[in-house]
């Protein structure tokens, strides 16, 4: 029974990252406009329709990965703050280069050199700390404790 408690924990902690990470994607794509937001309604709306994309692709990118980061952090009861952040990076980050979306690193460019770390790959990959540790924070500190007898 406490297995199964459990798995609504793990769903909803997985849930309420994944809106988490979307905000951050939001953030990271919308930021430098955030300034000329005013009340108009079409621009929120439109930051919020990328808040939910950013959403599906932090929890669609990584959904295989993810399960067996969960069953393993669940098997060895890991519950390290840090673990959980570089996992949801790594993931994520490794979910946006799976998926074709990221530019390669280089330019063509005579002006200025091309950047060390593309600026898709920062925000997958604060995305993805985000991710980990909002999942840290709802499920993960407890993570095993199904199992033990009290």
């Amino acid at each position: 029974m406490a297995f199964i408690g459990r798995l609504f924990v793990i769903v909803f902690a997985v849930l309420l990252a994944s809106v988490a990470a979307g905000i951050v994607i939001a953030f990271g794509l919308l930021g430098s406009e955030w300034r000329v937001f005013s009340g108009d309604i079409g621009e929120r709306a439109g930051f919020w329709i990328v808040t939910f994309a950013g959403a599906s692709f932090a929890g669609a990118a990584g959904l295989l990965p993810l399960a067996i980061l969960i069953a393993v952090s669940e098997a060895l009861k890991i519950r390290s703050f840090l673990l959980h952040g570089l996992a949801g990076a790594a993931m994520l980050v490794l979910g946006l280069y799976s998926s074709g979306l990221a530019r390669p690193s280089y330019e063509e460019s005579i002006d200025h050199a091309p950047p060390m770390i593309a600026r898709e790959t920062e925000i997958a990959a604060a995305a993805g700390v985000i991710f980990g540790l909002v999942y840290w924070l709802l499920a993960g500190r407890k993570a095993g404790r199904w199992r033990e007898r009290t």
